[in-house]
């Protein structure tokens, strides 16, 4: 008898868990989930890595804007850069996305600091639609004609903060909490 119990109770979380899938609702409730873990402050980006750190960032790419038009990264020489490589079907992805926005609200007015939030959906509309849907306020572009080597990444989402002389200083793959004193102090002192 306690076998049976085993077998329903195993077929009612496969049912919900199908059910979830198959509606596209996992996506929004795990990147919900991901995000409450964020708001905790038990993620916080480290903002000394090694990884890409003082390489080079290279300039060259271009990318598609919400109007259409092309953005060249070389607009953004002299700048400090924070650099998002995102997907609306990343979950990690959407849950670090409201503490980008805060951020983003914090330092937009720096004419020092600029925003890339580089979409890589297929589909640019829905990363637009997503955007809006959410009242996040940051620019969002698409990679429409590629990466280049320096945003070549393993996992999404990817962030990066390039300084004004053009090195990378900041190279995390893996979601944060980029919404904290320490990390706007970092952006905003380079």
């Amino acid at each position: 008898m306690n076998w049976k119990k085993e077998i329903k109770s195993w077929g009612i979380m496969l049912g919900v868990f199908a059910f979830l899938y198959f509606t596209g609702l996992m996506t929004p409730i795990i990147g919900g989930v991901q995000s409450l873990v964020l708001s905790t402050g038990l993620i916080r980006p480290k903002v000394l890595l090694e990884d890409k750190t003082k390489e080079t960032f290279d300039f060259s790419g271009q990318f598609l804007d919400t109007d259409g038009d092309r953005v060249g990264l070389s607009q953004y020489r002299g700048k400090t850069l924070f650099i998002n490589l995102w997907a609306t079907w990343c979950p990690p992805c959407r849950a670090e996305m409201p503490h980008i926005s805060s951020l983003y609200d914090k330092v937009q007015n720096d004419d020092s600091i600029e925003f890339l939030m580089i979409a890589l959906d297929d589909d640019f509309r829905k990363s637009m639609d997503f955007v809006e849907d959410k009242g996040f306020s940051f620019p969002i572009v698409h990679a429409a004609y590629g990466l280049n080597p320096s945003l070549q990444s393993q996992a999404i989402p990817t962030t990066l903060v390039v300084n004004p002389e053009g090195e990378i200083v900041f190279y995390q793959e893996g979601m944060s909490n980029f919404d904290n004193q320490e990390f706007q102090e970092f952006l905003q002192g380079l």
